[in-house]
């Protein structure tokens, strides 16, 4: 999670910027909820464009795993979408508590991190180790072999 929040950076850096300049509005607070709709479109391209083309983003590659529906085929775009918004159970919860509590960020950030050990412990309780949003979309994550690159010998 944390390499592809790392990538999800620039991605969503240049994203936001590009809203910016092209609505001439850096700062605006009316177009706030605007932004973030945006952004959480921008989030669901990623992911659906990447576990639909190859199963993986480049953080999955790197730890050789792969995102695949059911029989181990590839994942449909309605599967990859139902994914990308069941996903959102990490961390809806608890925004959703700390925005209608109107908790401060700080105590916000906490009650994230406690939904995110919940999320992640709940998958202890399923007798494949999946996760909801895996069940619900009708995905599952697997192993796949790390590939041995053999150097040219000319």
């Amino acid at each position: 999670m944390i390499y592809e929040a790392v990538l999800l950076f620039g991605v969503l850096f240049a994203a936001e910027l590009l809203f910016d300049v092209s609505t001439q509005a850096l700062g605006q607070a009316q177009l706030h909820y605007w932004r973030n709709l945006y952004l959480f479109l921008v989030l669901g391209v990623y992911f659906t464009y990447f576990w639909g083309h190859g199963g993986q983003t480049l953080p999955m590659q790197t730890w050789h795993i792969k995102v695949v529906g059911s029989n181990l085929q590839s994942v449909t775009f309605k599967q990859a979408c139902i994914r990308y918004a069941a996903s959102w159970m990490w961390f809806l919860p608890a925004l959703a508590i700390s925005y209608a509590l109107n908790l401060p960020r700080s105590t916000s950030f906490v009650l994230c991190l406690v939904g995110l050990v919940g999320w992640a412990w709940a998958s202890k309780l399923d007798k494949n180790g999946q996760f909801l949003h895996d069940r619900l979309a009708g995905t599952q994550v697997i192993a796949v072999e790390k590939k041995i690159r053999v150097p040219d010998t000319e």
